[in-house]
C-alpha cells in the first residue's frame, strides 16, 4: 500500500496509527457507532462486533443522564432506538442502562466502554452542554487523554471540554472552524487557524450542500498545516478506495465490515489487530 506523508501526531498519541515499527501513519478506520447492521447502535454489542472485525477506532456520541453520568447515545430523545420516550437527560443512568436499544442491551456508560476495551480509541462527539464537565472529569480520572478525540458540531462546547482536561487531548473542528478552514486552507492558513482553534483533525463530509469539500488541493493544504482529514460517512467500497487513493487520513463508516475488508486488502490494519493475525 502506498503511504503518503501525513502530519505527525506529535503530542497526540490518539492520531498515531502505525503498522508495527514502520514509520508511516496508516489511515484511521472508524466504525460509526460500532457495527450494528441489525440495530443496536452505540451499544456494547455493536462495539464488540467492530472490535472483532479488527477496529481500533470507534466513532461514538455521548450525552449526560439526569444524575450526571456520561452515557453513549446519539439522539436527544429516546424514541428512535428504544421503546422509551422523552429526553435522555430526564432519566438516571440506572434507568437508561435498563432500556433496550434495538434489542441489544441497554445504553452503556462511557466509563464501561473505556474499561472494557483499554486499547480502543474513541472519537467522541459531545452532544450536549450538560455533558461537558462530567466528560472531562471522567477522562481526567481514567487518564484516558491519549485514547479519545474530542469532537462536537459546536466549537464552543468542544473548547469548553478542552479547557477542563488536564493533559493535551486530540480534537477535531466543529462546524464554524471547518467552514473557516475550507475557505482559508488553500491560502496556506490551515496551520495558524488550527493552532488558534486547538484542532488537529477535520472531520468532514465529502460534499456539503452541493459543494465538494474533499479535494486533492484541500487535502494538500491541510497536510501542510499539520491537520489530518477524516471523511464521513462512507459506506461504498469504491468510494472508500477512491478517497484513500486521494490521500484522506481516515474514513468513518456505518458498514464496518466493508471498511474492514477495504483496509485489509490495502494492508492498512495496524499490527496486532484481528485482521492482522
Amino acid at each position: 500500500m502506498r503511504r503518503s506523508a501525513r502530519p505527525e501526531p506529535g503530542r497526540y498519541p490518539y492520531l498515531d496509527n502505525r503498522a508495527g515499527t514502520e514509520p508511516g501513519l496508516l489511515p484511521l478506520a472508524l466504525a460509526h457507532r460500532g457495527f450494528s447492521p441489525d440495530g443496536g447502535e452505540n451499544t456494547m454489542a455493536a462495539f464488540g462486533r467492530a472490535v472483532d472485525l479488527g477496529f481500533r477506532y470507534l466513532e461514538i456520541d455521548v450525552r449526560a443522564s439526569s444524575d450526571g453520568v456520561v452515557m453513549v447515545f446519539h439522539d436527544e430523545d429516546l424514541d428512535r432506538v428504544t421503546d422509551a420516550h422523552g429526553p435522555i437527560a430526564r432519566r438516571s443512568a440506572s434507568d437508561l442502562s435498563g432500556l433496550s436499544v434495538g434489542g441489544h442491551g441497554g445504553i452503556p456508560t462511557l466509563e464501561a466502554v473505556l474499561l472494557r476495551w483499554p486499547d480502543l480509541r474513541l472519537n467522541i462527539d459531545i452532544k450536549s452542554d450538560d455533558c461537558v464537565r462530567p466528560f472531562a472529569e471522567l477522562v481526567n480520572r481514567l487518564s484516558a487523554h491519549d485514547r479519545v478525540l474530542v469532537a462536537s458540531f459546536s466549537d464552543r462546547r468542544r473548547r469548553a471540554v478542552l479547557r477542563l482536561l488536564e493533559r493535551p487531548t486530540a480534537s477535531s473542528a466543529g462546524m464554524a472552524v471547518n467552514t473557516l478552514l475550507k475557505l482559508l486552507a488553500p491560502l496556506g492558513l490551515a496551520g495558524p487557524v488550527a493552532r488558534i482553534a486547538g484542532v488537529q483533525a477535520l472531520q468532514v463530509p465529502e460534499t456539503y450542500r452541493g459543494v465538494r469539500v474533499v479535494t486533492r488541493r484541500f487535502l494538500r493544504s491541510c497536510r501542510a498545516g499539520g491537520l489530518q482529514v477524516h471523511v464521513w460517512t462512507i459506506n461504498e467500497r469504491a468510494e472508500m478506495d477512491r478517497l484513500l487513493d486521494l490521500g484522506v487520513d481516515g474514513l468513518v463508516s456505518d458498514d464496518a465490515d466493508v471498511l474492514a475488508d477495504c483496509m485489509a486488502a490495502r494492508s492498512a490494519w495496524p499490527q496486532g489487530s484481528p485482521r492482522d493475525r
